[in-house]
C-alpha cells in the first residue's frame, strides 16, 4: 500500500502557557514541500488566517471524493469540465457524547463536456465515489452529497 507523511511543528515562542494565552499557530509541512499555516478555529482561541484541523478535514473529504468521481467519470468516459464543491462539516456531539465532526455535506456543481448524465446516472456515479474514497471508508463521520 502506501504512507503518508506530514510534518507539524508548533512552538511556545515569547507567548505565556496558560490555556488562554498560548498560541494556536503551527504549521503541517508535506513531503512534496508545502507548507500550510495551521491553528485552531478562532472559537477555541485560534488566529482565524491559518487553516485549522476541522476545515482541513472537510477539504479531505471533499478532495477525495471529487477525484474518486472523476476517476470514476473518466473510466466511463464522462468527460467533465470543471468540478466545483462547497463542503460544509458540522461540529455536534457523537453518539459518545464527545464532540465530533458528524456531518459533512457536499454540493458539487460539475459542467460536463456533452449532455449530463442522467439523475439516476449521477446519483450512482457519486454512490460509487463515496464507495471507493479513501477518507469516506477511514471516518465514522456521515457524508451526504447534495446536487
Amino acid at each position: 500500500m502506501s504512507e503518508h507523511v506530514v510534518d507539524v511543528s508548533w512552538s511556545r515562542g515569547e507567548h505565556e502557557f496558560t490555556y488562554d494565552t498560548y498560541s494556536r499557530d503551527h504549521e503541517w509541512r508535506f513531503d512534496g514541500g508545502i507548507t500550510v499555516p495551521g491553528s485552531a478555529n478562532p472559537a477555541y482561541l485560534g488566529s482565524p488566517g491559518p487553516v485549522d484541523p476541522e476545515e482541513a478535514f472537510v477539504a479531505a473529504i471533499s478532495s477525495c471524493h471529487m477525484l474518486t468521481f472523476l476517476a470514476i467519470a473518466a473510466r466511463k468516459r464522462l468527460v467533465v469540465d470543471s468540478y466545483d464543491d462547497h463542503a460544509v462539516g458540522v461540529m455536534a456531539k457523537n453518539e459518545a457524547g464527545r464532540v465530533a465532526v458528524t456531518a459533512v455535506t457536499l454540493h458539487p456543481k460539475i459542467v460536463w463536456a456533452g449532455a449530463e448524465p442522467a439523475a439516476d446516472v449521477l446519483d450512482r456515479l457519486h454512490h460509487l465515489a463515496h464507495q471507493e474514497c479513501f477518507i469516506a471508508n477511514s471516518v465514522t463521520t456521515e457524508i451526504t452529497v447534495e446536487q
